[in-house]
């Protein structure tokens, strides 16, 4: 078959997407702005001369980056993975790409069969701010006790009405969500927490940040954490961390799918973190 000719059945893909968030004013459709979405779907309509619609895992804020996203579409054209990856990327600007594609069961679904997600959050600690780091790291000049991170973040973890973490706008009907690991780890300048869950709530993971940054400069105790979270009010909980610093790292999906594995999350440090663990 002719690898442009159409299907009379349409064929359901799974893509992997990252992208620099700063070049972007988060991955939803808008109108008037370059989104994330947009571009995606621009670019796999011309390579299927036929509209195509993507639905993802989880949508990012402006500012907020990508490494593992990870969406779906339906499509009736007939093309290989590499012709959708390589078409694709040619129409794609810069800063975003998309990284692999995969036929999949009609069953998979990018955001409803999703078992976790994970987000990592970057912080480049020194006196001067970085200039060739500017939009992809959170700065700061504060002296940070990255044990104290720790022994806070241990309170979070677990199913917990999370209230208290999302933004005042969030329209999620119910907020209890369930943090399966949340890590804080660090190397010279750098510390990074990462955190996975169920689901997130609007603003979730940069309140988190933000709580434990705090706690971390010594001008909140290490118990305010699980204060906060147990007051389930957004106003107790302190500043919203910059998106500067926030990507999203991957997705979890019952293997049966056989999606690609994620890739290492994004880090700018030399040695690998797994065997620089510190704490």
């Amino acid at each position: 078959m002719n690898s442009l000719a159409g299907s009379a059945t349409s064929t359901r893909y799974a893509v992997g997407v990252e992208y620099d968030g700063s070049r972007f004013h988060g991955w939803q459709s808008q109108s008037g702005v370059s989104t994330v979405q947009d571009w995606v779907e621009k670019a796999l309509t011309r390579v299927a001369s036929e509209t195509i619609h993507v639905v993802t895992a989880g949508r990012t804020d402006t500012g907020v980056h990508a490494t593992g996203q990870v969406a779906h579409f339906d499509s009736f054209a007939v093309r290989s993975p590499l012709n959708w990856l390589r078409g694709a990327n040619t129409h794609l600007p810069t800063g975003l790409a998309l990284i692999w594609v995969k036929a999949v069961n009609p069953e998979f679904h990018a955001r409803f069969t999703a078992v976790a997600r994970r987000y990592r959050y970057i912080l480049f600690c020194r006196d001067v701010r970085p200039t060739f780091l500017s939009g992809k790291v959170a700065w700061t000049y504060e002296k940070l006790d990255v044990s104290r991170m720790q022994h806070a973040a241990t309170a979070l973890v677990g199913r917990h009405d999370f209230s208290a973490f999302r933004a005042s706008g969030c329209q999620s009907k119910q907020p209890v969500r369930e943090i399966y690991e949340l890590s804080v780890n660090s190397q010279g300048p750098w510390i990074w927490i990462d955190i996975e869950a169920n689901g997130f709530l609007q603003h979730m993971v940069r309140n988190i940040a933000g709580a434990l940054i705090a706690i971390a400069t010594g001008s909140k105790p290490i118990v305010w954490a699980k204060e906060v979270l147990e007051s389930r009010d957004r106003t107790a909980g302190g500043v919203t961390a910059l998106p500067d610093g926030l990507y999203f790292t991957g997705v979890r999906y019952p293997s049966t799918f056989g999606l690609p594995e994620a890739p290492e999350p994004c880090r700018f440090w030399g040695a690998s973190e797994r065997k620089n663990r510190k704490g």
